[in-house]
């Protein structure tokens, strides 16, 4: 699988943002702690779906729609044992990584207000700001373009401003795929090395090479009736 050539070089989960069009990379948010757990689901892009013609119920629209789920912990204690050092720490405990999490679904401040004028002038129709291309990075072979759907954030205790100082944060992500994004687009080509990537890696953890065997026999062999 092809990476994006300035991804972390160790295996510590981040999230890059890069411009689509240029292939730069705008920031990249390191988890502090790798999480101990992810959640994926994979669900299949049918043709039939429910009340759909019978004769497209084996049929697949395009790939399947995946969603992951992670927590993370941060936690400011190791900043705070070492002040001098860490000025921003002392000062706003664990909320600048917060916002940087958070700033993700944030439209930059001056679109917002350069639509919001725009609407003042009768524009009938004004479009949404495009966001950076947000990569999830899990280990070298996991690059995926992802969409940040919803960050969750237990603040779980906090420093005598009440700046939080240990906090639990949840991230959902929908994975975009070929059809959601268009041709010659930089995520576009990072899902479809990631597409390929899995129809390789699931060949050796085929039971049967392919080939033109009756059902019988295959469960003959399941079995151990069949050779």
């Amino acid at each position: 699988m092809t990476t994006y050539p300035n991804s972390p070089n160790h295996a510590r989960a981040a999230l890059i943002l890069m411009d689509a069009s240029t292939g730069n990379y705008e920031r990249i948010i390191r988890l502090q702690l790798n999480p101990s757990q992810l959640t994926r689901s994979v669900k299949a892009m049918g043709a039939g779906g429910e009340g759909g013609d019978r004769g497209e119920a084996q049929r697949l629209t395009g790939p399947p729609r995946e969603t992951i789920q992670l927590e993370a912990e941060l936690d400011a204690a190791d900043q705070l044992e070492k002040p001098d050092s860490h000025a921003r720490a002392v000062e706003y405990g664990l909320r600048p990584e917060i916002a940087a999490l958070e700033r993700i679904v944030y439209p930059a401040s001056e679109t917002v207000e350069s639509n919001a004028s725009l609407a003042q002038l009768g524009m009938l129709e004004v479009l949404p700001a495009e966001s950076p291309l947000t990569l999830f990075y899990w280990g070298k072979n996991r690059l995926l373009p992802v969409l940040v759907q919803d960050i969750g954030v237990t603040e779980l205790a906090f420093d005598q401003t009440l700046n939080p100082i240990l906090a639990q944060v949840t991230l959902s992500m929908q994975v975009l795929t070929s059809y959601d994004l268009p041709f010659g687009h930089r995520g576009r080509d990072l899902y479809a090395d990631h597409h390929k990537l899995v129809e390789r890696l699931a060949r050796p953890a085929l039971a049967f090479r392919p080939g033109a065997r009756p059902l019988g026999a295959i469960l003959g062999q399941l079995t151990g009736r069949g050779g």
